[in-house]
């Protein structure tokens, strides 16, 4: 017998958790002993060109990227009630991860004093500069889905809404922190992990609610 046809949920949560688990390949470094030499280092670094598995990194944030595209292209811009604002969000978030794999950094100006000062004084190759556009969209473009998603949701009781108000109230106290991380050079990778954990956990909650509005648009 034919196999049933691949749904739009099915195939939006294959996308997505395939990659999720691309876009997490950070929680690996720590089993690799000396990939990292201090907490102070920012992921991003471990892909500069010439870095061990750099080059699979920088493969993993692409594929990654375009995996998330997929599931939310799946998933569909209007499967939750006024929540085409954090669709686009969301597609912003997926192509800027996609966008910082063809363009990694040339040199890790997270803790090469010599890397940074070229940096600000625009002396680095066209890449690295691209490849910083592209985190700030990256960041960028999730803080807004969060954003229009916590305002959405603000007066409901509903599991997602909570999550989304929990994640709201986390990210006031955690950019401060993440600015100081940058400008300090101090525990970088730390606050790092930090906004990957909450960014994976703001696009299950997504994928989850427009998922389930496709399922019961079915019905």
């Amino acid at each position: 017998m034919p196999g049933r046809p691949l749904t739009r949920p099915v195939l939006a949560w294959s996308l997505g958790i395939a990659g999720l688990l691309l876009y997490n390949w950070w929680v690996l470094v720590p089993l690799k002993p000396g990939l990292m030499l201090s907490p102070n280092e920012l992921f991003s670094d471990l892909e500069v060109t010439g870095q061990p598995f750099a080059t699979a990194m920088q493969h993993a944030d692409l594929v990654s990227g375009l995996l998330l595209l997929g599931a939310f292209l799946a998933a569909g811009s209007a499967t939750i009630p006024g929540g085409r604002s954090e669709w686009w969000a969301m597609m912003v978030f997926a192509a800027a991860g996609a966008f910082g794999g063809v363009f990694p950094e040339i040199c890790a100006d997270g803790i090469n004093a010599a890397c940074r000062s070229r940096e600000l004084r625009l002396q680095l190759p066209l890449e690295q500069y691209l490849h910083v556009v592209g985190g700030i969209l990256e960041f960028g473009g999730i803080t807004v889905a969060l954003f229009y998603a916590y305002r959405r949701t603000r007066s409901k009781k509903t599991r997602n809404a909570k999550l989304y108000r929990a994640l709201g109230t986390g990210a006031w106290a955690a950019y401060p922190i993440l600015g100081l991380a940058y400008l300090l050079n101090r525990l970088g990778s730390v606050v790092e992990a930090v906004f990957f954990v909450s960014f994976t956990v703001l696009v299950l909650t997504q994928l989850h609610e427009r998922t389930s509005g496709l399922a019961s648009r079915r019905t």
